[in-house]
């Protein structure tokens, strides 16, 4: 049995954070995939960052996610933001962000990078492409990621290996998150 990835710490938080609001973990499809990238959706409200962030920990994932490189530079909350996975980004350059997340594939053995598609908590119909070339070029699957708020449910769905056809793995993918809700729903995936 391998070691776990979460510390003691952590494990005991996410616990914790679970038993007061209530939440359980649900599927987690293909836990023996050890790089991906993975959406986090519906994403309607900032309060999907701390409870996917405890069901990670309590599944074991340890899940990396992007953010401008000032967050883990920060005085106070640098160290925090790095801690629960934060990778910093120059955003003042222009880099290329997908080209950036192909590299960091390339780089590691293990590696879940996090995303959300929307881009925001409000409703967006047109979800950013970036995640999909990401993991098209680094070869990797796009793992589904959810919080359902009506079940009180974590977990992680059925991979989608993306075949090159933006629209059709597209069309898979937002049909999975259809079936779940959002803590505002209206802003959830239609």
């Amino acid at each position: 049995m391998p070691a776990r990835k979460t510390s003691t710490f952590w494990y005991y938080m996410a616990k914790f954070v679970f038993w007061v609001g209530g939440w359980h973990l649900g599927e987690i499809a293909n836990p023996e995939i050890r790089k991906s990238m993975m959406i986090a959706a519906p994403h309607t409200s900032n309060w999907d960052l701390i409870i996917a962030r405890a069901a990670f920990y309590l599944m074991d994932v340890d899940v990396r996610f992007t953010v401008k490189k000032e967050w883990t530079e920060h005085w106070a909350l640098g160290w925090l933001v790095r801690a629960i996975g934060g990778l910093p980004v120059d955003r003042s350059k222009n880099n290329s962000l997908v080209d950036g997340m192909v590299k960091l594939f390339d780089q590691h053995d293990e590696l879940v990078i996090l995303i959300t598609p929307e881009g925001t908590r409000a409703y967006q119909p047109r979800w950013r492409k970036g995640y999909y070339y990401a993991a098209l070029g680094a070869h990797v699957p796009i793992r589904l990621g959810y919080l359902d708020y009506r079940l009180k449910e974590a977990g992680i769905g059925a991979p989608v290996y993306p075949t090159g056809d933006y629209e059709a793995d597209e069309a898979k993918i937002k049909a999975y998150y259809r079936t779940k809700t959002g803590r505002f729903p209206e802003q959830g995936v239609r």
